[in-house]
C-alpha cells in the first residue's frame, strides 16, 4: 500500500471538519509563531535553541499518527526509529495507527473544543489534509528551518520540497518520503509493454477485458487517471494545469479535454466495459495477483518487490512508465498546534531526516529518500547507490527523469467531476 493513503479529498475533509472556519495561510502563520510553548510546561518553544529543545525532549513520549496499514513500516518504526529516539535522546515513540479521516476527526474535534494539550503530537500528512488543516490554523510551525538535518541535508529549494500537491507548504510540514507512479507487469504474460497513450491503448484492446484502474476518488485511482490524461495531452500540457486553481475550471477543461476523449476511448476494452471501476487500488492489486488482470498500478516503485520475495506475485514481473511521464509526490511529517510535546516532535522529526534513518528506509521499505544525494558525503551516497532495489524495477534515475508533478487539490476536484460524469460508462 501507498504511503498516499494519507489523502483524502477536500470535500470529504468538509464534511470532517464541520463548521470550522477558515483563515488564510498568513493568518497560519502568525498563530503557529506565535509564543504559545508547550502548553504542558512554561518552556518557550518558539524561542528555544536546538540544546534546549533536546533537553526539554529528554524523557518525553511522543505519539506520531498515521496510516497503519503497512507492516513492514510499522515494524521499522517500532524498531529502527522507536530504539534510536529513545537510545539518542530518551524520547518514546508512541506510534499511533489511525486512518486520515479518524486522524483528522480527532484533530479538528479537540481544536475545535478549545483542548490545549491535543492526543496529537506528529503525524504523517500531505495533499489535501494538508491543505485544509492548514487553512484551518490547526498545524505548528513553521518549523522546518529549525531542523539541523532539513537546513543541511535537504534542498530546501525544491519546489518537491516547498510545496504540496501545488500549495507552499511555507514550512510547515517536513518531507517524509517521495512516492511515484508506476505500473506493474508480468512479462511472461505480457512481454510487450506499452510507453506511450496510443500503445496502452492497443495494450487494452490487445487485452480486453483485463485491464482496469482503481476509481477517481480513490487516490490511486486519481493519480493514474492523472497519467493517462498527461499520456494523452503530453506533459507540457499537463505542466499547465500546475499553476490553476478551483476559479479555472473553463481553463482546465480545455486543457485535458483530449485526455477525456483518450480515458472514453479506453473503456470499451477495460474490465467491465468501463462500465464500472474497482473502488480502491486494493482491489485492483488482488485482482492482479490471481491474473484476473495484466497489469496494476502503484505509487510504490519498489516496495512491491518485497511481494516478489514473498511469492505473491510473479518474478517475472517488471515495472514500466508512460514516455510523457508518471505523477510524483512527496509525502510530510506535520506537528498539531496543540500537541502537548512540541520538542520531541521536533527532534524525532529532525532523526527521521538523518541520513542514516532515510538510508534505513530506502534499504528496508525502499522508499525514495528526500534527501539532497549532493548534500551527502562520498560514503552515505555510496550506501544510497548501493541498495538492491530488487529484479524487474526501473533506476531510481530514470523515474526521477519521468516524474510529472501532482496539481493542486482544487484541479485534481474538477478532474475527479469530470472523470465521473463524462468517462465512466461512456
Amino acid at each position: 500500500m501507498s504511503s498516499n493513503q494519507n489523502v483524502i479529498t477536500r470535500r470529504r475533509f468538509v464534511q470532517i471538519m464541520g463548521a470550522a472556519g477558515l483563515v488564510s495561510y498568513a493568518g497560519v502563520s502568525l498563530l503557529g509563531c506565535a509564543s504559545n510553548g508547550d502548553t504542558a510546561t512554561a518552556f518557550d518553544i518558539d524561542n528555544a535553541d536546538w540544546d534546549a529543545l533536546l533537553a526539554e525532549a529528554g524523557g518525553q513520549t511522543v505519539t506520531f499518527y498515521g496510516w497503519g496499514g503497512d507492516e513492514a513500516r510499522n515494524a521499522w518504526l517500532d524498531t529502527t526509529v522507536a530504539e534510536t529516539l529513545k537510545t539518542k535522546y530518551d524520547i518514546t515513540l508512541e506510534r499511533v495507527p489511525m486512518d486520515i479521516n479518524d486522524i483528522l476527526t480527532q484533530l479538528s474535534g479537540d481544536m475545535q473544543a478549545g483542548v490545549q494539550d491535543g492526543s496529537i503530537d506528529f503525524m504523517w500528512i500531505n495533499g489535501e489534509n494538508f491543505y485544509s488543516t492548514m487553512q484551518n490554523g490547526y498545524l505548528y510551525g513553521p518549523f522546518c528551518d529549525r531542523l539541523p538535518n532539513f537546513t543541511t541535508y535537504v534542498d530546501t529549494a525544491s519546489t518537491e520540497i516547498t510545496y504540496d500537491f501545488g500549495q507552499p507548504n511555507l514550512g510547515f510540514e517536513a518531507p517524509y518520503g517521495k512516492a511515484q507512479m508506476v505500473m506493474l507487469a508480468d512479462t511472461a504474460v505480457t512481454p510487450d509493454l506499452p510507453a506511450t497513450a496510443a500503445e496502452f491503448l492497443a495494450f487494452c484492446q490487445a487485452n480486453t477485458g483485463r485491464v482496469t484502474y482503481p476509481a477517481a476518488g480513490d487516490f490511486t485511482g486519481t493519480a493514474f487517471i492523472s497519467c493517462l490524461i498527461a499520456a494523452a495531452i503530453g506533459a507540457d500540457s499537463w505542466s499547465r494545469l500546475t499553476t490553476l486553481g478551483p476559479d479555472d475550471e473553463a481553463a482546465i477543461r480545455e486543457i485535458v479535454d483530449p485526455g477525456l476523449d483518450y480515458l472514453r476511448s479506453l473503456n470499451p476494452y477495460l474490465w467491465q466495459g468501463g462500465v464500472t471501476f474497482p473502488a480502491d487500488s486494493g482491489t485492483v492489486y488482488t485482482m492482479f495477483q490471481d491474473g484476473e488482470l495484466v497489469v496494476h498500478m502503484t505509487y510504490d516503485p519498489f516496495s512491491w518487490t518485497n511481494d516478489v520475495a514473498a511469492g505473491l506475485i510473479p518474478a517475472t514481473t517488471q515495472s514500466f512508465l508512460f514516455d510523457e511521464g508518471m505523477v510524483g509526490n512527496t509525502n510530510f511529517l506535520a506537528i498539531a498546534k496543540n500537541a502537548p510535546h512540541k520538542a520531541a516532535a521536533l527532534v524525532a522529526i529532525n532523526e527521521i531526516l538523518a541520513p542514516e534513518i532515510q538510508l534505513s528506509q530506502y534499504q528496508t521499505l525502499k522508499t525514495v529518500t528526500v534527501l539532497d544525494m549532493d548534500a551527502l558525503d562520498a560514503d552515505a551516497q555510496a550506501a544510497f547507490a548501493a541498495v538492491d532495489l530488487g529484479q524487474g524495477t526501473l533506476p531510481l534515475s530514470e523515474l526521477l527523469g519521468h516524474r510529472i508533478p501532482e496539481v493542486s487539490g482544487a484541479v485534481i476536484t474538477i478532474i475527479e467531476d469530470l472523470w465521473t460524469n463524462e468517462v465512466v460508462g461512456k
